[in-house]
C-alpha cells in the first residue's frame, strides 16, 4: 500500500475596508506584514485594499495550514504571495520547511478568502 504524504488545509476571510491604508502614514504595519515586491505590487492596483486583504488572508491561512502540520508560527514576511506569469497567485515559503503548496485567492469589494493546502515533500 502507497503511504500518503501528510498534508493540511488553512482558510482564512479578511473585510476588504480593514485594508485601506495609506501607504506613508501604516508604512510600519504594512512593512511588517508584507514584502517590498507585495506592497509593490499592491499599490500598483486600482484598489489596492483587495489585494492587500487577500494577501493577508494567504498569509493568515498559510499559517494556519502550518499549525496543523507542527510547525511553529513563521513570520508573515517569510510568507509570499507572488503573481506567476499566467496569472495565477502563488504560495512561497522558506526552502527549508520542505512543503509543496496549493493557493486560491478570491476577493470581491468587501471581502477577501484566501485557502492553502500544504504537502509534505519528503
Amino acid at each position: 500500500m502507497k503511504e500518503c504524504s501528510k498534508f493540511s488545509i488553512g482558510t482564512d476571510l479578511e473585510e476588504v475596508d480593514r485594508f485601506k491604508l495609506d501607504l506613508k502614514k501604516d508604512k510600519n504595519f504594512l512593512e511588517k506584514i508584507f514584502s517590498k515586491n507585495e506592497l509593490k505590487y499592491c499599490f500598483s492596483r486600482g484598489n489596492p485594499a483587495q489585494h492587500l486583504a487577500v494577501r493577508f488572508a494567504a498569509k493568515e491561512a498559510t499559517v494556519k495550514a502550518l499549525y496543523g502540520l507542527n510547525f511553529k508560527r513563521v513570520d508573515f514576511k517569510k510568507i509570499q504571495i507572488i503573481k506567476k506569469r499566467t496569472g495565477e497567485p502563488a504560495l512561497v515559503l522558506p526552502k527549508e520547511l520542505l512543503l509543496i503548496t496549493k493557493l486560491s485567492l478570491s476577493h470581491s469589494r468587501q471581502q477577501a478568502i484566501a485557502f492553502v493546502i500544504l504537502i509534505e515533500n519528503k
